[in-house]
């Protein structure tokens, strides 16, 4: 049983990140009206979280490693109630803005916290599998829910709402996590920050998801823009040499040398540049060429949430049947076959019920996918150094989304937008086929994935 409960609080803690990132997509509307927010400025209230978390995840890992799971988890939690309580007090777009960078740092602490936990709480194996299949179910339906809730609270409470409902789930996480999970083990080796390496990690990954994240918007050729290409890359090297030299490194260099955890790094990046860019532009496709409501596009993505959860079982399934070996690699062939077909059905006066053949293979493929990547990187990973494994993994799945996500707008803007509804039917249809080729690209690197453990 008290497996069990703790299963129940890391699941809430992953469909509370998955909430925070979507709920407020809904609320930014009011949020620009109530608070001032100029068109421009607007995007920043999810940039900033998007840019702090991806930046700060592998101190988070490592934090998680020195100072103990459990701590890091509860602080987390605790980051999110508190920041999401001063947030639904705001009154001036500025304050919102550290609001959310603040909560973009809780994310960073609590997702590796969480993976950690579950990968020395559980056993490799069937145990860690279940668990992980369940954590990311929960994710699934937090990335569909979140477009639903915060829609309904929004119409009924106004845009502060999005922002009060965090403060008595992550306060209730923070007890539960104190409660019900291990006490941290005490250390007998140091505690010491590698200072240098976090601050040229932290400040190299925060500069280059800006990059990626406001280029586009602002322009490739813009200051920030080219001032961030410029210093990116300059403090990822010195992080590199820092990391190399240091006693007791951000990143230990011997996780480089464990061909899992990096083949499953990259596969994390494939799939977060792919499965992770679709929602975008379906939402795109139901909002601008088919005229849905906010509220109707949140029910449009109820079928693809469920199909995915449902591929996060089939996936731990199919890891005991096959190996992991072989189910990503057939995750990912479903996903391509189901990313072709959806793009075939995307026409400018097509029916949803279309669109569902190709949405039903690609949330089974995403799905399982999704739980067969952790697995993968936290096989064979000792106990000590499974939050910076998290740490990174979760890195490559922020920098992939990214990365990802700015070539496929590059790509479908190339098709032409359409003058009367702002986007071109051709335009997403190249972006979503241009996701099924690079999915099926993906299928050779899974299989050099290190094999799981499939039995007790």
């Amino acid at each position: 049983m008290p497996a069990r409960l703790s299963l129940l609080v890391l699941a809430l803690a992953q469909l509370v990140i998955a909430l925070d990132y979507n709920i407020v997509y809904v609320a930014l509307p009011g949020i620009g009206a109530g608070l001032g927010f100029s068109e421009h400025d607007l995007q920043w209230v999810v940039s900033a979280y998007v840019v702090t978390t991806g930046g700060f995840l592998l101190l988070g890992g490592r934090t998680a490693d020195l100072l103990g799971r459990r701590r890091t988890f509860v602080a987390a939690a605790l980051i999110y109630a508190g920041s999401s309580l001063v947030g639904g007090f705001a009154q001036a777009p500025g304050t919102l803005l550290a609001v959310r960078a603040v909560q973009g740092l809780g994310g960073s602490l609590l997702f590796p916290a969480t993976l950690a936990l579950i990968n020395t709480i559980y056993a490799e194996g069937p145990q860690r599998n279940r668990a992980l299949a369940v954590w990311g179910a929960a994710g699934a339906g937090g990335l569909c829910f979140g477009s639903l809730l915060g829609g309904v609270l929004v119409e009924a409470f106004g845009w502060p709402s999005v922002f009060f409902v965090n403060v008595p789930v992550a306060g209730a996480l923070a007890w539960a996590g104190r409660a019900l999970f291990p006490p941290d083990a005490p250390r007998t080796g140091p505690r010491r920050f590698d200072l240098t390496g976090a601050l040229t990690g932290t400040g190299g990954l925060t500069l280059l998801v800006f990059l990626l994240v406001h280029a586009p918007e602002a322009g490739w050729s813009s200051p920030s823009v080219l001032a961030s290409a410029l210093l990116a890359p300059v403090l990822l090297t010195l992080f590199a040499v820092v990391e190399t030299r240091a006693r007791n490194p951000l990143v230990p260099t011997r996780l480089f040398r464990h061909r899992g955890l990096v083949t499953a790094m990259a596969v994390t990046a494939v799939y977060s540049a792919t499965f992770s860019s679709l929602p975008y532009f379906l939402t795109l496709y139901f909002q601008t060429v088919r005229g849905y409501s906010a509220f109707a596009t949140g029910l449009a993505f109820l079928v693809p949430a469920l199909v995915v959860a449902g591929g996060t079982q089939a996936g731990e399934r199919a890891v005991a049947a096959v190996g992991v070996r072989r189910m990503l690699a057939g995750g990912m062939t479903l996903g391509a076959t189901g990313a072709a077909a959806l793009g075939l059905a995307l026409t400018r006066h097509g029916s949803y019920p279309l669109l569902l053949p190709g949405i039903v293979l690609l949330g089974l493929g995403q799905g399982a996918v999704w739980t067969g990547m952790w697995i993968a990187a936290a096989a064979g990973v000792a106990p000590e150094d499974q939050g910076v494994a998290s740490g990174l993994a979760s890195t490559s799945l922020q920098v992939g989304s990214a990365v990802g996500l700015a070539v496929l707008v590059a790509l479908a803007g190339a098709a032409g937008p359409d003058p009367a509804d702002g986007a071109s039917p051709a335009g997403l249809r190249a972006a979503v086929f241009a996701i099924a080729a690079a999915i099926a690209c993906g299928v050779p690197l899974t299989l050099t994935v290190r094999r799981a453990p499939t039995s007790p």
